[in-house]
């Protein structure tokens, strides 16, 4: 293959990978197409005669390096990076509900509590943190903290006969 040839699909290919880029999004195709650049720069500079081998190689990084500020610097704010981004403050958001279950509550450990298992209280399935010790399904529990969605329960004493 002529090295004009080569040089031309390499610099064609790592623009076109580059480009596509912005509609697929994720960084794989513009690094590739960015490797692409580099190796058309190597094929440039060994290929061609003096003083094109330079400028060849000089042009295509400073196009790479271009490329990736005015990427950095305006895709973020384009109509499509907008669209891509997220810009909604997610300080007071919660990924989670308070359950409205009550400090004492009682209930049965449905599973195994090795701490975290599922427990019935006040006739509802709940996701719940044994507080010390593992408890074994079927055991009786009471609710000793309810913080954001985290309800750790307590095994309840049991009674002693004499």
């Amino acid at each position: 293959m002529e090295p004009t040839t080569l040089y031309s699909i390499l610099v064609l290919s790592g623009f076109v990978l580059i480009g596509m880029e912005i509609f697929l999004p994720g960084g794989l195709l513009g690094i590739i197409g960015a490797l692409i650049w580099l190796a058309a720069a190597a094929v440039g500079y060994f290929q061609f005669d003096a003083p094109w081998n330079t400028l060849s190689a000089i042009g295509l990084l400073f196009l790479l390096i271009l490329t990736f500020i005015l990427w950095m610097r305006f895709f973020p704010k384009s109509r499509m990076g907008r669209n891509l981004t997220l810009s909604d403050n997610l300080d007071t958001s919660q990924s989670h509900t308070k359950p409205d279950i009550e400090l004492g509550a009682a209930g049965e450990a449905l599973s195994n509590l090795r701490p975290a298992g599922i427990a019935l209280i006040e006739g509802k399935r709940i996701d719940v943190m044994a507080d010390a010790d593992w408890i074994e399904a079927g055991k009786s529990v009471h609710v000793v903290a309810v913080q954001n969605a985290t309800i750790t329960v307590r095994e309840d004493a049991p009674c002693e006969t004499s």
